[in-house]
């Protein structure tokens, strides 16, 4: 019999273990059974996606998101930039939700990146939005660009790990920036008033657009610039070739920290296992807990109730190659 061939293509266990270590955990269990593992850590345009894409080889010193200069990581090879938002204007850079400013937060940075990025060359830009602490609705960035003209002749890809539309971001997600629900409705007010802005200005109605809310509305104040919209998971694994890879392949394994029906709305397990069926690819997909029933949609393993929960969080990767390596 020949030797099973596997895909390892996870997400990162958010606040455990990044995707690639959770990709070699696996790849190490099949490779001792005998298999052969092609390793593809992914992301969903989230944080994850520069180092999902090749990494930084890059560092600029722009404006964070309390007004400060930071320094953020970025890549550019062949003409192709690759911005992730959250190393510029994330809310981990903010200090997290306790210390973010959720009215002043700004996009600044990610605009700064961009103007640079053209400055060196680029022709393509993908830009990652998860993580963000702002609100702003990309005002930060688009006026850190100065004019649409700025991306003349420039493919900017918005990287988007959520569905939600503009005027819904601050609901959705301010919250989780530190935003009272008076501040909600501020930012919700602030947000109406600047799509109609744009409208007037740019003459694209962003309210309408799908992924317009990513990064609280960043997605959309880069559309009305004229960037596209697209799901981070399609665009991360057109670049890493994930559906060559699955085309060849007899079982996909992937994962992630907490499985539920999010994963399945434009995240990296529900990608995953959408490509594998095209190809008619088994999947297993391994998660820190698992939530919501979904085991009836997937095959899951949940590290959690495998091994208990305190070594799934203290020691998600010997779990991984565990569970790899009983599964086999």
């Amino acid at each position: 019999m020949s030797a099973l061939r596997v895909v390892a293509a996870p997400d990162k266990f958010k606040g455990t273990a990044s995707a690639g270590d959770v990709a070699a955990a696996i790849a190490a269990s099949v490779e001792s059974a005998g298999g052969t593992c092609v390793q593809i850590p992914m992301a969903d345009g989230g944080d994850g996606t520069l180092v999902a894409l090749g990494g930084a080889n890059r560092t600029s010193e722009v404006t964070g998101p309390r007004g400060s200069s930071v320094e953020a990581p970025w890549r550019l090879e062949a003409g192709t930039a690759v911005i992730e938002m959250a190393h510029a204007s994330g809310l981990v850079v903010a200090g997290g939700r306790e210390k973010n400013d959720p009215l002043q937060a700004t996009t600044a940075g990610v605009g700064e990146l961009i103007d640079e990025a053209i400055e060196a060359g680029a022709t393509t830009i993908i830009v990652g939005v998860g993580g963000s602490a702002t609100t702003d609705g990309g005002l930060g960035a688009i006026e850190a660009l100065g004019s649409p003209t700025r991306l003349s002749g420039i493919d900017v890809v918005v990287a988007c790990d959520v569905r939600t539309r503009f005027i819904d971001a601050a609901a959705v997600f301010g919250p989780q920036k530190g935003a009272s629900p008076a501040q909600v409705a501020m930012l919700t007010r602030r947000l109406t008033a600047l799509a109609a802005r744009y409208a007037d200005d740019y003459q694209v109605d962003i309210t309408a657009l799908e992924r317009s809310g990513a990064a609280g509305g960043l997605a959309g104040g880069l559309a009305a610039f004229g960037a596209r919209l697209v799901d981070g998971f399609e665009i991360v694994a057109e670049q890493v070739g994930l559906d060559a890879a699955l085309a060849k392949a007899d079982l996909v394994i992937t994962g992630e920290g907490f499985l539920d029906e999010e994963s399945f709305d434009g995240k990296v397990v529900g990608g995953v296992a959408g490509l594998a069926a095209q190809h008619g690819v088994d999947v297993l997909a391994i998660a820190g807990q698992v939530f919501d029933g979904v085991e009836s949609r997937i095959d899951a393993i949940s590290l959690a109730e495998a091994f208990g929960l305190e070594r799934a969080l203290d020691d998600p990767l010997s779990c991984v190659r565990e569970a790899v390596a009983n599964r086999l």
